[in-house]
């Protein structure tokens, strides 16, 4: 490419050149004849005017005014067409229009003016707006450039003829250096062939490393080349090749369906993958092999051959038979729980229904009771009532705190993106309403920090929130005013890292570890009331969200409660088994 290419492109370029400077000279010889096109209408039309002036008119003279009007517009278009790519010249050009339409105002003056033309049009018409020095410029100008572009184009020739003989010693050096590459290409060839039959011996010597057995096969199956593996398993020495493979090893491959998809694969360009077959190789053990093929080119022959690979899978299937039985044990066990679980929902129907009729009872008979008897009753039968009827309406409560945990650990999660920011606000204000109906004089100072949106069940998490942020105003009660903080940050691992913050009354940190179970209460119930279920609800809440929760505390000095959720589109974890 670089001999022929080469010289043709010098040669397209002096050719270029040349026709440059051509069109350079074309379009001087234009220029300057649109220029002294529109001197001479100029000139004509102004003798024109001068010879009306003078007393002569006749219809020649008419026609020699009409002819050069029409002809000065349209040289100056063309002159300025001409020289579009010249600023110079534009401005020249501009110059020399402005005087010329002013010249011709002057000539027009004369010649509507006749013999009676005033000395002031005839003395502009003659000596004012000249444009004689303008031509002059212009024709100059277009000269220099034509000189100018002349030198180059020599200059262009000069270069076209050093580099054509530049190239011809250029295209010798190339013939040099061709003949040169071509001998060092038959030394590098001979090398290759040296360095590919050491390499060929290093694969033979890599493939009898690999411990699964390997052998190779021509159309008829019989061995072509294999492995040392292979011979170990199979029980054949280096004599083995040529061999029919569904003799080796006693007739361990003599097994028609895996012979068959072996010559499909050679036949009809298909592959084996993972064919099981059972073998008795020459350990005297039966084995279960799974065997691959595919077809391969031999690099030093048209032939292809079969790759065929046998791996060991005997201790994988009996893994698979016991996983099989331990998966039918794990099916009882299944069953047994599903029986649990059937015998928990009834038990839980029972108790939202054939328990909490009764207690309704007790405590309505129980207010009927009282006001039956009226002023009647002593002191102590009415306390003897109230007892009564606040541990029904008690063991209610119990029961429907029982219900709500037993739903939050059986009920399916509904997993949605959840605005942690909105759920606390409506808890917030619906605790603000409780209190100022409760404890009217009780003012609660609220800072809850700008909190993420997470993956959860809404109504789940909802439960979090009212139990946690229910506790801080109950606990900090005494606390005048009670300070509530929700914070949220981002942990190491990216999980939302919550915290519930207040100034109540706070609990002793010996006894964090009851804090989480049901029923475990750290204060009487007569101080704070409450079922003891609550954070039990939270914790299985945060459990099946993949979190955690724990405390902070100091008895008098309030308490923190730090709960983690997984980042917005994690998957939750659940580390509680719905029951």
């Amino acid at each position: 490419m670089l001999i022929v290419v080469v010289p043709f492109l010098l040669l397209r370029q002096a050719t270029d050149s040349s026709e440059a400077a051509w069109r350079s000279v074309i379009h001087t010889t234009q220029v300057e004849s649109t220029v002294f096109e529109l001197a001479g209408s100029v000139r004509s039309l102004e003798s024109a005017a001068l010879s009306l002036a003078a007393g002569v008119d006749n219809d020649a003279l008419r026609e020699r005014i009409d002819v050069s009007r029409e002809r000065i517009m349209p040289a100056l278009a063309r002159l300025q067409a001409l020289t579009r790519d010249n600023p110079e010249q534009q401005v020249r050009i501009g110059t020399l229009q402005a005087s010329v339409v002013r010249r011709m105002e002057y000539a027009e003056s004369v010649i509507d003016s006749g013999e009676d033309a005033t000395a002031a049009d005839i003395d502009g018409l003659v000596a004012r707006y000249p444009i004689h020095h303008l031509i002059r410029e212009i024709l100059d100008h277009e000269r220099e450039l034509l000189a100018t572009r002349q030198d180059e184009s020599r200059r262009a020739d000069r270069q076209g003829d050093f580099a054509l003989w530049a190239s011809m010693l250029g295209q010798l050096l190339l013939l040099g250096g061709v003949a040169w590459f071509g001998s060092r290409q038959l030394m590098r060839r001979q090398r290759a062939e040296s360095d590919a039959a050491r390499a060929s011996a290093r694969a033979g010597v890599v493939l009898d490393t690999v411990r699964e057995p390997i052998v190779l096969a021509d159309r008829d199956l019989r061995v072509v080349m294999h492995n040392a593996a292979f011979a170990e398993l199979y029980g054949v020495d280096g004599t083995a090749n040529g061999e029919p493979l569904a003799e080796i090893g006693g007739g361990a491959w003599h097994d028609e369906p895996t012979l068959r998809r072996l010559r499909d694969v050679l036949s009809r360009g298909r592959e084996l993958w993972d064919h099981e077959q059972g073998q008795h190789t020459a350990d005297g053990i039966q084995r279960t092999m799974l065997i691959n093929a595919r077809p391969m080119p031999l690099p030093d022959s048209d032939d292809d051959v079969v790759l065929i690979t046998a791996s060991d899978v005997s201790l994988a299937k009996a893994n698979e038979r016991q996983i099989s039985e331990l998966n039918r044990q794990l099916e009882g066990k299944v069953e047994q729980v599903s029986d649990v679980n059937r015998e928990l929902e009834a038990f839980s129907y029972s108790v939202s229904h054939d328990l909490r009729a009764p207690l309704r009872h007790i405590a309505g008979f129980g207010d009927k009771l009282g006001r039956h008897l009226g002023e009647s009753l002593d002191d102590k039968g009415r306390h003897y009532l109230e007892v009564m009827v606040s541990s029904a309406r008690r063991m209610s409560a119990l029961i429907d705190d029982l219900l709500v945990y037993s739903r939050l650990g059986r009920s399916a999660m509904r997993t949605q993106l959840v605005d942690m920011q909105s759920l606390a606000s409506e808890t917030r204000a619906m605790l603000d309403a409780n209190s100022a109906s409760d404890h009217p004089d009780h003012r609660i100072e609220w800072r809850i920090a700008p909190l993420p949106v997470v993956a959860g069940d809404e109504n789940m998490l909802r439960q979090v929130w009212l139990n946690l942020l229910g506790n801080a105003v109950k606990y900090s009660q005494a606390s005048e005013p009670a300070r509530i903080e929700v914070a949220c940050s981002r942990d190491a691992d990216g999980a939302h890292h919550f915290q519930v913050r207040d100034n109540g009354a706070g609990f002793d940190m010996q006894y964090a570890g009851k804090l989480f179970g049901v029923f475990q209460r750290l204060h009487s119930a007569n101080e704070f009331p409450g079922t003891g279920i609550g954070l039990a609800s939270v914790r299985r809440v945060l459990s099946r969200h993949g979190g955690r929760i724990w405390a902070e505390a100091e008895p008098g000095a309030g308490a923190t409660f730090h709960f983690t959720l997984p980042a917005t589109g994690d998957a939750p974890n659940s580390n509680e088994t719905p029951r």
